[in-house]
């Protein structure tokens, strides 16, 4: 077993122990493997070792990478912020994207997106902590967003994402989520089939496994340190 592999199965017991902790349903938080940085070796291993969905920040370097992967049956979720000239690679190479945080990106993607794949499954990127230097929709614009995406035919509205500002303190980590939590399951409510909370990271994933996530995305907990 190498260190990859073993990384993997301990952080599929530890999901699993805290699913159980945390009273939430057995098998209910996916695992998004982050991939960005890392080479396509390491996300063979990690595909081997079980993981099928894989996120990338930047578009040239994912696109090398489903390129050589392309013979796996992976999915691949587009994570970064996205510049207008990138939405149409994208559309054409994509299962996911989270990290749609206006209505002009949605409307790019799914005018993009080709009719002969499946909609594309999107998350609304909400700016928890209202940082300049993340991208993400502002928590009172969220349900405007999610109510334009849902007219979009090559669209598929599957829930939010955030990345909120780094905390240590668990208690702070559980708070900051709840917002989240608590935002997703009132979109719910006009939005019944979204089913998709992204939320925490390597370092505070326990947290939000804690106040409802259904899938957290790991990077550095799985790969170990960049390149």
């Amino acid at each position: 077993m190498t260190k990859l592999t073993e990384r993997i199965h301990n952080l599929d017991q530890e999901i699993r122990r805290l699913e159980q902790l945390y009273s939430r349903e057995e098998g209910s938080v996916q695992l998004l493997a982050v991939s960005k940085r890392h080479s396509s070796d390491k996300i063979r291993l990690a595909a081997g070792a079980g993981l099928q969905n894989f996120g990338e920040n930047y578009l040239q370097e994912a696109l090398e990478k489903i390129e050589m992967l392309s013979e796996l049956s992976l999915q691949w979720h587009f994570i970064g912020p996205i510049q207008s000239n990138k939405t149409r690679g994208i559309a054409e190479n994509f299962q996911w994207v989270h990290s749609v945080d206006r209505e002009k990106i949605g409307k790019r993607l799914n005018e993009q997106r080709p009719d002969s794949l499946p909609p594309l499954n999107v998350c609304v990127q909400v700016n928890l902590s209202q940082e300049t230097s993340k991208s993400g929709v502002d928590l009172a614009e969220t349900a405007a967003l999610c109510q334009s995406l849902e007219t979009y035919p090559r669209l598929r509205l599957r829930g939010i994402m955030a990345i909120p500002e780094p905390l240590t303190e668990f208690s702070q980590q559980r708070a900051c989520f709840q917002q989240l939590s608590e935002l997703f399951h009132s979109l719910q409510a006009d939005h019944p089939h979204m089913d998709t909370l992204s939320m925490g990271m390597s370092s505070d994933f326990e947290a939000a496994i804690a106040e409802g996530a259904t899938m957290i995305r790991l990077g550095t907990a799985i790969f170990g340190p960049r390149d």
